[in-house]
């Protein structure tokens, strides 16, 4: 039998997030008849350990900063020898492209998880970006993340390849069927849902603004996520009297706040290619998206699962918020539209291939 093809992933944690769920998702289901998966984390913590399989390796290196974690995942690679190192994380991607060439006989992927102009501002990790072309391969997540490597980085265009992000449907459907309507959702009102970290890149203090218009409507948007922001969101929900807006914190289970939403708002400033978006329309949620770099134009079907808006434009923001409340939007068709483009079985389908063509060349 011919030997398993041993792939190391690194992480800083599983913690969940966007990456954290696609790395989880690709260690769970690559074939265990040719691939043999690790997990190198940073930290060992976070709500996605759970969902690991048992027969992937945790390689825990218990480090807290990013910067202080290269010695020991240098000396991992160098004990363990895999034949692919696969780099999950924008930052320790930046780092790691340094190191690649000590280690001849091993594929190094880096998968990149923003639009690296719009996400990266220290001139010292924007530096190491020069390194990128020592990785053999490059994933990208959508058009937007490609050009900006190839445009502002000097990324050599036939490294990278654009795999857009799965959505584990079985996964969503699990959650759904033990779930039932929030209780913050009022009858006589329409629900509109927000997810993310609560910080600058989310956006959320232009929706506070959209929802200044909207007071008099009998509309709630409903909040869900953490972040450094916090405090200041909070305190102008209060400095605008927004009754109707409701911060939940992170939600164990937000999916049943996506699937009984009238409708899902994505009012980032930038994006790497939304998760979130995605499964919105795998619960059958109409979304409204910000005009955002970051995929969006490539999951929204205009007026199948959504339509996109310019959000810095207040006014016009708030009166498409109100059009699309008023119509009514096929569910089926919604999450055809995912299903048919992100399902996990094509998604991975290419990771698979990535893997092994990297196999091959020399």
């Amino acid at each position: 039998m011919n030997k398993k093809i041993s792939v190391i992933f690194i992480l800083p944690d599983l913690e969940t997030g966007g990456a954290e769920r696609i790395v989880t998702t690709i260690a769970n289901h690559l074939s265990r008849d040719l691939f043999e998966p690790k997990i190198l984390l940073l930290r060992k913590q976070g709500g996605y350990l759970n969902f690991l399989k048992s027969d992937v390796e945790i390689i825990d290196i218990d480090t807290e900063r990013i910067r202080h974690s290269l010695k020991p995942i240098l000396k991992e690679i160098y004990r363990r020898k895999p034949d692919i190192v696969f780099s999950g994380f924008g930052e320790v991607n930046a780092y790691l492209s340094l190191f690649v060439k000590l280690f001849p006989k091993v594929k190094f992927i880096a998968r990149e998880t923003n639009v690296v102009s719009e996400h990266v501002t220290k001139k010292e990790i924007k530096f190491f970006y020069n390194f990128y072309n020592n990785y053999q391969q490059i994933i990208a997540q959508s058009d937007d993340m490609m050009h900006d490597l190839v445009n502002n980085f000097k990324v050599n265009r036939s490294k990278i390849i654009k795999i857009n992000n799965p959505v584990d449907f079985e996964f969503i459907d699990q959650k759904l069927m033990i779930s039932r309507k929030p209780e913050s959702f009022k009858y006589n009102y329409k629900n509109v849902v927000a997810i993310g970290n609560l910080s600058a890149r989310k956006g959320f203090d232009n929706l506070l603004k959209v929802f200044s218009r909207l007071k008099n409507e009998k509309i709630l948007l409903h909040i869900l996520g953490d972040g450094k922001d916090r405090e200041i969101l909070h305190q102008m929900k209060d400095f605008l009297g927004l009754k109707n807006v409701v911060f939940h914190g992170r939600q164990e289970n937000p999916y049943e706040f996506l699937k009984y939403a009238d409708l899902f708002i994505l009012s980032s400033r930038y994006e790497g290619f939304p998760n979130v978006l995605l499964e919105a329309g795998a619960c059958g949620t109409y979304s409204l998206a910000n005009n955002c770099p970051g995929g969006i134009t490539e999951i929204i079907q205009h007026e199948i699962n959504g339509e996109i808006g310019n959000i810095n434009n207040h006014e016009d923001f708030s009166q498409k918020i109100m059009h699309i409340l008023h119509q009514s939007y096929d569910q089926d068709a919604i999450k055809n539209c995912i299903k048919s483009r992100f399902s996990k079985e094509i998604i991975l389908d290419n990771y698979e291939k990535v893997l092994l063509d990297l196999m091959k060349k020399k």
